[in-house]
């Protein structure tokens, strides 16, 4: 199944904890921020991305223990396309709603990590 399709069906199924955080996320309820839900990025279907600030938001269920090094591949894939990644442990959705928004607000007013790549010093390019 492509993933276009996968996260057209994912958006029909979303899990309670999903459910919850999308009536955070939804019309810009949260900073003013665009989210969307189940969205296809490269070889994956993030739960939530606010592309404006590249920010994927993925939730974790009692699966995520078996599922611990796909996660950490796909937040390298992720992380190394410009985006940044916040996991939320499902039953912290569920249990603390307000806390798990503040977070996302406090990310949200920091600022991105400065590009990592080297850059020459000014001296070596005037050589």
């Amino acid at each position: 199944m492509m993933n276009i399709e996968r996260a057209h069906k994912l958006r029909k199924q979303l899990t309670d904890a999903e459910r919850r955080l999308w009536q955070i996320l939804r019309g810009r309820r949260l900073s003013s921020m665009k989210f969307r839900r189940q969205q296809s990025i490269g070889p994956f279907v993030a739960d939530f991305v606010c592309f404006e600030r590249q920010l994927v938001l993925e939730l974790d269920g009692g699966q995520h223990s078996e599922q611990e090094l796909d996660d950490e591949a796909r937040t390298r894939w992720l992380e190394a396309k410009g985006y940044r990644v916040l996991r939320f442990w499902n039953n912290d959705v569920l249990a603390n709603p307000e806390g798990v928004a503040r977070a996302i607000v406090d990310f949200l007013k920091s600022p991105p990590p400065e590009d990592p790549s080297p850059q020459p010093s000014p001296e070596w390019r005037g050589r």
